[in-house]
């Protein structure tokens, strides 16, 4: 298996999982113009898409879909509530015919050779999911989890000897309620249940699920304003190290340009 993180963060969302045989992209949250040039810097072209996985219907996961499928007839793998917020209210100037794949909270699908698994995770959003990514021919897995406002034992349970992690970690406590900018309404949605992860809560689930299998962690969804990378990077790495985790690599997203590529 291998991962990229194509852009990440409050402007748009898109990671690549691929085998040799398939292509799968876990939402699309970034424009088509910016899917299909950052395809293009590491390699790949959109041709090669096998389908795309929605974890939920916020714009920021899903910004780049219409054009996508305007231009390719990937099929689009979704559970109904999500897929029926985006007909609703797509946002987008046409019309545009998405091939839905419909699937249960819950059940999981298969995408080529690779097994997805689906569960439930908490956040504003009408059916959200993260996503197991099994390889059944290697027996390698990924978890994925963008938004959620607070970690399940669901959750744990289901990303638990995972051979890389993908996780948010959008925000640092301190900065959040020190920034002037958002109104303490906003600074409260961030920080309830059903927004986002910390920093803190990144390291938290991170260090409760790290075993020998787990070999990377993956830091996503930062936000400009209330976090920076080293600040992600030295909570999550710390709570890591305190455990005796010191085999577990971990990359820090950008919302600017790809990772590096994960060969498993």
């Amino acid at each position: 298996m291998h991962i990229t993180i194509l852009g990440s963060g409050s402007a748009g969302n898109c990671t690549l999982v691929e085998t040799d045989t398939t292509r799968l992209l876990v939402d699309a949250g970034l424009s088509g113009r910016q899917i299909t040039q950052r395809l293009s810097l590491i390699g790949r072209h959109l041709d090669q898409v096998t389908g795309i996985a929605l974890t939920h219907e916020h714009t920021d996961h899903t910004r780049g879909l219409g054009v996508l499928c305007r231009a390719h007839a990937f099929p689009v793998y979704a559970n109904r509530l999500t897929a029926e917020a985006l007909e609703a209210d797509p946002g987008w100037e046409d019309p545009v015919h998405i091939p839905w794949r419909l699937f249960a909270t819950g059940s999981s699908f298969a995408v080529g050779d690779l097994l997805v698994e689906s569960f439930s995770v908490p956040h504003d959003a009408y059916d959200p999911v993260g996503f197991v990514i099994r390889h059944p021919n290697s027996g390698l897995a990924v978890g994925v989890l963008t938004d959620l406002g607070h970690v399940t034992k669901l959750v744990a349970e289901r990303v638990r000897a995972m051979d890389a992690l993908v996780v948010e970690a959008n925000h640092d406590l301190k900065l959040l309620q020190e920034d002037p900018a958002r109104p303490w309404g906003v600074k409260q949605r961030i920080m309830s249940r059903h927004g986002h992860l910390s920093n803190d809560a990144a390291a938290t689930l991170t260090s409760e699920v790290a075993c020998d299998k787990l070999r990377h962690v993956f830091l996503t969804h930062l936000s400009r304003d209330c976090n920076r990378p080293e600040l992600a990077r030295q909570t999550v790495g710390g709570k890591l190290q305190k455990i005796g985790a010191r085999h577990v690599a971990i990359t820090v997203s950008s919302q600017d340009k790809p990772t590096a590529t994960l060969s498993l």
